[in-house]
């Protein structure tokens, strides 16, 4: 009974209330669903979640529309003032392609304050992003980033350093989206 309760609540924030252009109703949902939602944090239209359970959205985020964060078995943790661009992926679970009987693999993701994860950018399962980190658009993030560093690429690589004196307090809250 359990299990069928949280598939019709991630059902319906999935097929209908994520398209609706009000963002108290969206956050009044959320703060309900998910495992917390920070003060000030925005997540735009047709973002998914899957089991919104496992799911932590520190102070002040900015989770762009498309997005699709994947908490089934392990949880996924934002810091606070992350920007998450466009159509991000976060994915918590996966198979593992050695396995004979295709069995699931994965882990938990975190994503430090005030890092930037770029539009398209897909985050695989047990990765960690550290503080202030940027992951560029389209990169596929397959290892743990470090504080600071701005990675690219598939699989990302690092490519540079972010100035570490950030100060910055995200407050994005565009009307329609």
């Amino acid at each position: 009974m359990k299990k069928l309760f949280g598939s019709l609540v991630t059902y319906t924030y999935n097929a209908l209330v994520t398209n609706l252009p009000s963002r108290w109703l969206r956050r009044t949902y959320l703060r309900c669903w998910l495992d917390s939602v920070g003060r000030g944090t925005g997540v735009q239209m047709r973002c998914r979640f899957l089991n919104g359970r496992r799911v932590k959205l520190g102070e002040r985020n900015v989770v762009n529309f498309g997005t699709l964060i994947d908490g089934r078995t392990f949880p996924v943790t934002l810091g606070n003032d992350v920007s998450i661009g466009p159509e991000a992926t976060v994915l918590t679970l996966g198979h593992d392609p050695q396995s004979a009987s295709f069995a699931t693999a994965g882990g938990p993701v975190q994503i430090g304050d005030r890092a930037w994860i770029g539009y398209r950018a897909i985050i695989m399962p047990g990765v960690t992003i550290g503080e202030g980190a940027v992951v560029a658009a389209g990169a596929v993030v397959t290892k743990d980033v470090e504080p600071f560093a701005i990675v690219a690429g598939v699989p990302a690589k690092p490519i540079g350093r972010r100035n570490e004196d950030l100060c910055y307090k995200l407050g994005f809250h565009p009307l329609f989206r």
